[in-house]
């Protein structure tokens, strides 16, 4: 009996150790969505459990894909571009219309850099799903799709709805519902009663709270260089309840004669840029706004686009420009902090 009691005794002072040590674990969440990988981290109490928590994300990001993915035939996206009547109200989920309010402030804010109607160029330039790179469009060819470009072609006439001011106008959504689809399973998290986890769809994050060893989330940005492997890093960030999103030009181009022409093309020319911006990265409250930004800022001048994101409340940015020679210069928002350390979580 002795034993017995012994046994019962050690076990308890086990569990209280671990208790009062704070020992935690970090339960990795992975899979695909939107056309890539995500990978979420939750830190937890060591006997806390996630089961079921991978089937609540993954319905959430079909709720949002089947409202905003061009790829899907039968999405809501696909269904209005599909109209070809101008005026026309077409009934949208919330999912929709959130990010189509965050858009339309975006496009405002950046003076059309960023421009969810700009698909039909990026197609003519051949960055599209089936397009032909090397191939310089003619001038005509751009003037002609330039006159059904511009975000301010859609209405949005009251919540829930949206209208076409032109019969052949499109939406397309990419460059900023990645970012969307981030908060909502950081928010799908959080309904969880969870705290401190790590949320990451193709490059975009949230991180809330802290990583395992009860630091904040180090999150690493990539060189922006053509040779640069995906985990060459280079900076490092501390992100806590934040959202960090990063865009770049250094991987999807062509160059013709010389010209290096960018997959990111400014909408208001029809143009691909040629700005020598290279990388963009901002840090936001969510990521649905980083996400929109990073692009924006990508088009806009380096000056224009570091002045604006230093207007901004709770919005920090790195600017990476390429200068003659390849030698890449950095420009930092009055409170965008790097770190030394090249330790990424």
């Amino acid at each position: 009996m002795t034993k017995i009691y012994l046994t019962i005794a050690i076990s308890i002072i086990i569990f209280l150790a671990y208790t009062d040590c704070g020992a935690k674990r970090e339960h990795l969440i992975q899979g695909r969505t939107m056309g890539t990988t995500y990978h979420i981290k939750i830190v937890t109490d060591y006997f806390q459990k996630v089961s079921g928590l991978k089937e609540k994300i993954e319905k959430r990001l079909v709720d949002i894909n089947t409202a905003m993915s061009t790829y899907q035939k039968d999405s809501e996206i696909s269904r209005f571009n599909e109209i070809n009547q101008a005026g026309r109200k077409f009934k949208i989920s919330e999912d929709f219309y959130r990010v189509m309010k965050t858009a339309q402030a975006i496009y405002r804010l950046s003076d059309g850099a960023w421009d969810g109607t700009v698909n039909p160029l990026v197609d003519l330039w051949g960055f599209g799903r089936e397009g032909s790179k090397n191939r310089i469009p003619a001038k005509q060819e751009i003037l002609a799709l330039l006159s059904n470009i511009g975000f301010d072609n859609i209405v949005i006439p009251e919540a829930g709805f949206l209208q076409k001011k032109h019969a052949s106008v499109t939406l397309d959504l990419s460059s900023i519902a990645k970012g969307y689809g981030v908060d909502q399973v950081a928010d799908t998290i959080r309904k969880e009663g969870f705290q401190n986890y790590l949320v990451e769809i193709g490059g975009e994050v949230f991180a809330s709270g802290t990583s395992k060893n009860g630091k904040f989330w180090r999150i690493g940005i990539n060189r922006p260089q053509t040779d640069a492997a995906f985990d060459d890093v280079y900076k490092v960030v501390d992100l806590h309840n934040k959202a960090f999103a990063t865009s770049g030009d250094y991987r999807n181009f062509f160059v013709v004669d010389g010209v290096r022409y960018s997959h990111i093309i400014d909408p208001r020319t029809g143009y691909p840029i040629s700005n020598g911006v290279v990388s963009v990265t901002i840090i936001a409250d969510t990521c649905t706004f980083a996400d929109g930004l990073a692009t924006a800022i990508m088009v806009m001048s380096p000056g224009k686009g570091l002045d604006l994101i230093n207007r901004l409340d709770e919005v920090e940015g790195m600017i990476v420009v390429e200068r003659e020679g390849g030698q890449l210069d950095d420009l930092y928002s009055s409170g965008f902090k790097v770190l030394n350390s090249h330790l990424v979580e």
